[in-house]
C-alpha cells in the first residue's frame, strides 16, 4: 500500500510514467534518466539562468548534472572538441569544462573518437541502474 501511495506522489510530481519501475522511492532506474527529473534533482546547483554553478560532490547528483548537460547536445550531430567545450561553457559557470567533457565521455553520455577529433551524443543514454543505483 505504501508503494502505491509513493507511486501516486511521484506521478503527480513528475508525470505518469508507465514504463518506470519504482524501488523504495527511487525512480527512473530501469529507463533513461528523464531530463526534467535531472533538472529538478540539481536545481540547487543551477543559477537563475539555469547554468550549473557548482559540480555536485555526491556521485548520484553528478550523474543528474551530466544528464542535464548532455541534454544540451543534439542527437546525430558530430562535434569537435572545441564545440563540446563551447557548449559546456554555455551551460556551466565554474570553469572546468575539461572535467565535465571527460566525465560525459567516461560515463557514456557522449561518445568520442579515440583521438578526440569527434564527439557525439550517445544514442542510448545511461540509466541510474547502469551505475549501480536501484
Amino acid at each position: 500500500m505504501k508503494l502505491k501511495k509513493l507511486k501516486k506522489q511521484l506521478d503527480e510530481c513528475y508525470g505518469a510514467r508507465p514504463d518506470v519501475e519504482y524501488y523504495d522511492g527511487d525512480m527512473y532506474t530501469e529507463v533513461e534518466m528523464d531530463v526534467s527529473v535531472c533538472e529538478k534533482e540539481i536545481r540547487g546547483f543551477l543559477d537563475k539562468e539555469q547554468k550549473l554553478h557548482t559540480y555536485p560532490a555526491k556521485f548520484k547528483r553528478q550523474l543528474f548534472a551530466l544528464c542535464y548537460l548532455a541534454s544540451k547536445f543534439e542527437q546525430g550531430k558530430l562535434y569537435t572538441e572545441s564545440e563540446v567545450n563551447d557548449t559546456l561553457n554555455e551551460w556551466h559557470t565554474f570553469g572546468d569544462w575539461a572535467s565535465l567533457r571527460r566525465d560525459l565521455c567516461d560515463r557514456h553520455f557522449l561518445g568520442r573518437e579515440p583521438d578526440g577529433s569527434r564527439y557525439w551524443l550517445e544514442e542510448k543514454q545511461p540509466t541510474l541502474a547502469s551505475f549501480g543505483f536501484e
